[in-house]
């Protein structure tokens, strides 16, 4: 047997909980980063649209492209840490599990598990038992499917009416256009047809 431990032999629970908690901040400061970029390029396009200066455009075209890469790069940073965040919690449960083990398998308990005729008599006996209880919920469950499946939703009230429509399509076309004249327009065609259709 090899003489001297393993590195990995010598890492804590704590150190790996450690470790990943660093790495939890330096997420949490990537995604908070990012956040902030994105309101800033927020601000920065709906000020370059109503910007009149030429000049002022493409100064403001370029800081959203720049704000864009360092997005960019926090973005890339964060997926970095997910990545080593998923690592370390792997190598924690390897830790633990190898602690674990080491720790159970001397337990009294265990000796039960030489018994291999009693133990399959069990197991065979135990298996028949969560069959019978799974099969009661899965006979209960067929019941409700059958009966859930002949329930038709009431049009009336669930189903999408013609002003529904309407709207939809209102929201549809305004994220779009972004247009405040054209999406006024279009309402107020709405709600004439809403006030013919109640005349009638």
């Amino acid at each position: 047997m090899w003489p001297f431990k393993s590195k990995y032999e010598k890492i804590t629970h704590e150190e790996i909980c450690d470790a990943i908690v660093q790495l939890e901040k330096e997420l949490q400061n990537c995604e908070r980063s990012m956040l902030e970029k994105d309101q800033e390029i927020d601000a920065l396009m709906e000020r370059g649209k109503n910007e009149k200066s030429r000049e002022s455009k493409i100064f403001i075209a370029k800081k959203i492209n720049f704000l864009r890469d360092e997005k960019q790069n926090d973005l890339n940073r964060a997926m970095y840490y997910m990545y080593n965040i998923k690592l370390m919690n792997r190598l924690k449960a390897a830790v633990d599990d190898n602690n674990f083990f080491k720790n159970n398998s001397g337990m009294p308990l265990n000796k039960l598990l030489a018994d291999q005729k009693g133990l399959a008599k069990f197991l065979n006996s135990a298996l028949n038992t969560k069959t019978k209880a799974e099969n009661v919920l899965t006979e209960a469950d067929e019941l409700f499917t059958d009966v859930q499946e002949m329930y038709e939703p009431n049009e009336k009230i669930y189903g999408t009416q013609e002003a529904d429509d309407e709207l939809l399509s209102i929201f549809e076309t305004d994220s779009r256009m972004g247009d405040d004249d054209e999406f006024a327009a279009i309402e107020e065609e709405v709600k004439a047809k809403q006030e013919g259709n109640k005349e009638n």
